[in-house]
């Protein structure tokens, strides 16, 4: 069997929703699901001398195997049948699940969990893995079982080419048309964009540069539609805001793929601006893909 579907559960609502799209992802690629609780080490914070903290000695193991329990529950009810182990596993989940990545077909997470801030949109557990873990993540968000096409942002960068090949393969997997959208505007440098960017903003050659930007769109879902000829796909070019256009665009979509960097932005972010207002505020779920290196 290939390698699982790692679902991180720590007993919140949006966990236990990404438990139910982690069932459903693991049953389209015929692999099995990995259910993985993290628990702190309060020890770590333990006096010299104290006795060693255990989740027994305060009445929680209980509660730190039952969890999973429920969750390989829910996971059952969505795809019974389906292969699952769970794990609980001393450590913070962010570190956890970073290391359990590696060997993830994907890794689903919520968009957020039992810590951190409640006026935050995002959780720091889905920030840091878009950063920094291995493979593909799924934030899972949004409308409750969105349905409609795969949106694939396409931006022409080298990174993003591995987020148009995954997005191909997503919507073969789920026979779904592809929509592959392309947002273009008339500033030369996309990292200048912001608030204020009028779309209609005056260019030497405004159809010169819609030419040159249909031409980045084909060349960079030629290969796809080459590997994946059963999946329909709808080519859409948009002059307007990046953001705006592909978080306006995920109203209708069951999931958007982008990669985790694209063209733009500095260099030292290792989630591009676009893929983290994505993970803010799409209107669906949201698959982050990362580049090689």
């Amino acid at each position: 069997m290939s390698d699982p579907v790692i679902v991180g559960a720590d007993g919140s609502a949006s966990s236990l929703t990404a438990v139910d799209v982690a069932a459903r992802e693991a049953h389209l690629r015929g692999t099995s699901l990995r259910i993985v609780h993290a628990i702190g080490s309060p020890s770590a914070h333990l006096p010299p001398g104290a006795a060693p903290w255990s989740p027994a000695d305060h009445g929680l193991e209980a509660m730190v195997h039952g969890l999973p329990a429920r969750a390989e529950e829910r996971a059952h009810a969505v795809a019974p049948g389906l292969e699952i182990t769970r794990s609980v596993v001393t450590g913070d989940a962010i570190e956890v699940l970073e290391i359990e990545s590696r060997s993830a077909a994907l890794t689903v997470v919520g968009s957020r969990g039992l810590t951190g801030f409640s006026g935050l949109l995002l959780g720091s557990t889905a920030v840091h893995l878009a950063a920094h873990g291995h493979g593909p993540l799924m934030v899972v968000r949004g409308r409750p079982d969105p349905a409609g096409p795969v949106l694939c942002a396409v931006d022409g960068s080298p990174a993003g080419e591995r987020a148009v090949d995954f997005a191909f393969a997503e919507a073969a997997l789920r026979g779904a048309p592809l929509v592959a959208l392309h947002v273009w505007n008339s500033w030369s440098a996309r990292a200048c964009e912001g608030p204020g960017d009028p779309p209609a903003a005056v260019v030497a050659d405004a159809d010169r540069l819609r030419e040159a930007e249909q031409r980045l769109l084909d060349r960079a879902v030629a290969g796809g539609q080459a590997s994946y000829p059963q999946v329909t796909v709808e080519r859409r070019l948009v002059r307007s805001r990046i953001r705006t256009a592909l978080i306006d665009a995920s109203r209708e979509a069951q999931v958007v793929v982008a990669g985790a960097r694209g063209n733009g932005g500095f260099t030292g972010l290792l989630v591009g601006s676009v893929s983290q207002a994505l993970l803010h505020h799409a209107h669906c779920p949201v698959t982050v893909v990362r580049g090689q290196g």
